[in-house]
Order: structure tokens, then C-alpha cells, then sequence
């Protein structure tokens, strides 16, 4: 897979042979694509960058990964490494709106993750995190400066959520001042979308007992519907994203009055 390609291919031919790696291999990291081009690796991540906006790759943290087109869903291992510096920059972003002795409601998903680890780090004192994932649980389940509260129910194994009329139930007892919500898909004329049906319902309650409601999204996910809708714009208040976001569709969200943070 390291085998070294002269250094004097043009960017199209370079890029067409690194979409070839990922047909065999699945996936390329940005060592393996300077070692193997002789090229710096700033310009090996330009390459991987381009490629991203194309669609010929997923850009994971590192490299690049070949997208999945026949699972409903990747993994969320592999969701994690995916757009991660973006997704540091949100999370970052939205520990910085929570006060102490607030209360937050944190939804599945890899941004929430990168979330729940931000706030493990950085958490104001005494805040209580309500959360439905294991991951996000085993994350934040050793912090000393929050209590948290786990919803049960079915565990949906691809996001390690437990959903359900039992979770739910739950949530219809429970208030917080923040509800961060992650979404498989951002359509500024329709709303947030997610592929769980389940998940979708649970989430629309969360929305719907939160003070404040905002949105985590990187980029890509913007212009995408998913299979079930979780709410509209309505009683969203920010959008939380990167700087990649499509103009027209941040210009769309602020003419609903909802507050858009690139990150």
C-alpha cells in the first residue's frame, strides 16, 4: 500500500490513485499518502481535503476512509475519527454556553461525544448532564464536577443509545436549561433528521424540555435528510457548526432568527 509513485503526478492523477487505494484497501491515512507520492504533507491533507468535498472519501482524523454507501449507518467508531477537528472546534464552542448549576440534556452521537469528553475536561461546577448513550456514559461517568443522569430503555447498538417509551417516559419528567443535539442530517427547509425512528421521537422531547436547544453539526451534514425527522427550526434557538457550512444554508437559519457559531 506504501509502494512509492514518482513525486511529478499532477493533483488529478495523484487524487485518482489515491481514490483507487481506497477501493482496495478501505482506507489511507495522510503519512501513507505523502510516503507514497513523495509529497509534503501538507500537501497530502490538500489532496484528502478535495477529495472530501467531492464525496470520493469520508476524511477521518489522520486520513481518509472510503465512504459506505451499503450500510444504513457507519460505526460509531468510525463516525468518531470522521470531520474530528471540526467537531473538537463545535464542542468546544458549546462547553463555553453552559453556566454552573445548569442542567443539560446530551443526545447520542460521535460531536456529542467529543462534547461530553470537552466537558470532562472543562465543566463548569455542579451541572448535571442527562444522557440516554453508554459512550457518552462511560465518558463522563468519572467526573467529579457533574452528576449525571442515564435515561433507559432498548439499546440501539450502532449509537449505544437506549431509546423507547421508557426513555421517553423519562424525559417527560425532567427539565434543562440546554438541550445539545446532534442530527445525521441538516436541511434548512425541513429540520434535523436522524435514522432512527425511536431515537428521532426521544430526541423530539428532549427539544421540547429544554430551555435553550442547540443544534451540532458539522458541515457535512448540512443539505442531507435522513430518514425520520427529529424537529423543525421551530424552538431550535442556535446552529452550531464549522466554516465550511454552505453559505446560503447559514443565511437561511439566521433569516429564521436562529443564531449560527462557526467554529
Amino acid at each position: 500500500m506504501t509502494k512509492k509513485m514518482p513525486n511529478k503526478l499532477l493533483a488529478e492523477e495523484r487524487r485518482r490513485e489515491i481514490v483507487s487505494v481506497l477501493g482496495q484497501h478501505g482506507r489511507i491515512t495522510v503519512e501513507e499518502v505523502a510516503k507514497r507520492f513523495g509529497i509534503s504533507a501538507v500537501t497530502a491533507r490538500s489532496d484528502l481535503d478535495a477529495l472530501s468535498v467531492s464525496g470520493a472519501l469520508v476524511r477521518s482524523h489522520g486520513g481518509g476512509i472510503k465512504p459506505l454507501t451499503a450500510a444504513p449507518e457507519h460505526p460509531l467508531k468510525v463516525r468518531e475519527g470522521m470531520h474530528h477537528d471540526e467537531k473538537v472546534r463545535i464542542a468546544q464552542a458549546a462547553v463555553a454556553l453552559i453556566q454552573p448549576l445548569q442542567t443539560v440534556f446530551l443526545c447520542s452521537g460521535s460531536t456529542s461525544a467529543e462534547l461530553a469528553s470537552q466537558l470532562k475536561q472543562h465543566a463548569p461546577q455542579n451541572i448535571t448532564v442527562i444522557a440516554y448513550a453508554l459512550n457518552i456514559a462511560q465518558i463522563l461517568a468519572d467526573s467529579p464536577k457533574l452528576s449525571l443522569i442515564m435515561l433507559g430503555g432498548f439499546l440501539r447498538h450502532p449509537s449505544t443509545a437506549f431509546v423507547g417509551p421508557h426513555a421517553e417516559h423519562m424525559i417527560n419528567s425532567l427539565h434543562a436549561d440546554h438541550c445539545f443535539m446532534s442530527a445525521v442530517g441538516l436541511d434548512s427547509d425541513v429540520g434535523i433528521t436522524t435514522l432512527d425512528i425511536m431515537e428521532a421521537q426521544l430526541n423530539h422531547r428532549m427539544i421540547e424540555s429544554a430551555a435553550q436547544v442547540t443544534v451540532l453539526a458539522d458541515s457535512s451534514k448540512f443539505g442531507h435528510r435522513s430518514l425520520s425527522l427529529i424537529h423543525d427550526f421551530r424552538g431550535i434557538h442556535r446552529v452550531i457548526t464549522d466554516t465550511r457550512a454552505p453559505h446560503k444554508d447559514v443565511d437561511r437559519l439566521r433569516a429564521r432568527g436562529i443564531e449560527v457559531i462557526l467554529a
